[in-house]
């Protein structure tokens, strides 16, 4: 299939890449092995925006085993690894990314998606998903003139009405596709993967948890033990960032929250929690896990102290006002790979790690595949549901047996097991006349 990526020759470092992610996702392994004997996307399309790494190539590679055409774009423009782009390419698989992109490059890899009249997506973040319901409602958007210039002149107008369904990996694109139905203007059924226990409790607190770390500090070589730490929402991302600044021996770690309910939890699990207009005086480290924009503004950034340290979280690069910091700024210069340094009207310093976009994945390599090898496990599972059913068009949870499924294949894969209820356990928690 037609690909674009950086450099094809980067192939066999790629493959390498997959070959090590491949040994630590042994249930999205067993799915394949599956899919190999059974073909159940047999003659569909599949448009996948996701992050290029090597654990995506993975799934792309279970999806093709399963009789899918596998077209993949990145979800963001500096998280793809051009090596393993490269492998896919040279696979058959429709790739076109390389790190880097410009935004105009990153919509026409869009556009080069849509063009192959996709029966389904996979999305994060829910660019691919949103342009495609953009062009169906005619509505008017610079990225869609960079959208149309690679889609070869398909009808995009028609291409969303023909697709069976998609699925969302990520809260933000999920919260972006419920306004698109609460509008009602969502066009096909999207599974939100995203609230499957084996992808949230995992995959967002245990995978973000350690790889944003893993990110800032590849980018700043900082050490944690000492500092304050500031984490900024306190959902699934947040506790596991916390938690892990903690284990690094961070001197104090204060948590910003809008819900009483997640900041009550915080107090409870052993952090201070106050407002960021507070916090912003007394931080070393700052990082936003909340999918809101300009979690961290202007004023807050003003009041930091020399030589803060800025990451984000969350999917899109909004979350720490870098368009307010860029037009403040005295100065800007890189000064590390992934590390800026803005001098403020101060005269104090900040530092921003990977132009404020997804830290774990500009900076470092994403989640272990370990992690990701139950989140893409449901999005293979929730791919074949939608090959095998025909939903009403809104916003699903993938059906809790599947998710317990991804979670017995793990644990079998790692040697544990469990306890089986007895005939009369089984007997007792179904009944009401059983009791004292």
């Amino acid at each position: 299939m037609e690909h674009k990526v950086r450099d094809l020759a980067l192939a066999p470092r790629g493959r390498h890449q997959i070959y090590w992610a491949e040994r630590n996702m042994p249930v999205l392994m067993k799915i394949r092995s599956r899919f190999e004997r059974e073909k159940p996307l047999a003659g569909l399309t599949i448009a996948a925006s996701l992050h290029v790494t090597k654990e995506t190539a993975v799934l792309a590679r279970t999806l093709a085993a399963g009789g899918a055409k596998v077209v993949l774009i990145p979800s963001n423009p500096l998280s793809t690894q051009d090596e393993v782009a490269a492998a896919l390419a040279e696979e058959g698989i429709g790739v076109y990314a390389w790190r880097g992109m410009n935004e105009r490059e990153y919509y026409n890899a869009i556009g080069f998606a849509i063009s192959h009249s996709p029966d389904l997506t996979m999305d994060d973040g829910a660019d691919l998903t949103t342009s495609l319901h953009k062009l169906a409602h005619g509505l008017a958007d610079r990225t869609l003139d960079y959208v149309a210039e690679t889609a070869e002149g398909a009808d995009l107008a028609k291409i969303a009405g023909r697709i069976r369904g998609g699925t969302e990996e990520t809260t933000t694109g999920v919260i972006r596709l419920r306004a698109l139905h609460r509008e009602g203007k969502l066009l096909y059924p999207i599974i939100a993967v995203n609230e499957s226990y084996t992808k949230y409790l995992f995959d967002n607190r245990y995978g973000t948890g350690q790889s944003t770390w893993d990110g800032i500090m590849r980018a700043t070589n900082a050490l944690i033990a000492g500092k304050v730490v500031v984490v900024a929402g306190y959902g699934w991302v947040g506790r596991g960032i916390a938690a892990r600044a903690k284990g690094l021996g961070a001197r104090r770690v204060i948590v910003t929250e809008i819900s009483p309910i997640r900041a009550l939890e915080a107090l409870f699990d052993g952090f201070e929690v106050m407002p960021m207009s507070q916090a912003a005086e007394i931080g070393d480290v700052f990082i936003t896990a909340t999918g809101d924009i300009r979690v961290i503004d202007l004023d807050d950034i003003l009041k930091m102290k020399d030589g803060a340290i800025l990451a984000n979280a969350g999917h899109f690069n909004v979350e720490v006002d870098v368009e307010g910091l860029e037009r403040i700024a005295r100065s800007k210069r890189t000064i590390r790979p992934y590390l800026d340094e803005y001098e403020l009207p101060t005269g104090r310093k900040v530092y921003l790690v990977g132009e404020g976009r997804l830290a774990n994945l500009v900076a470092a390599e994403g989640h272990p595949s370990e992690v990701m090898d139950m989140s893409f496990a449901n999005q293979a599972l929730a791919v074949e549901y939608l090959a095998k059913n025909r939903l009403e068009i809104g916003v699903y949870k993938l059906p809790d047996e599947l998710d317990v499924e991804v979670a017995r294949l793990k644990l079998e894969a790692m040697g544990v097991e469990i306890d089986k209820l007895t005939e009369e356990q089984r007997k007792y928690i179904s009944s009401w006349e059983l009791g004292t």
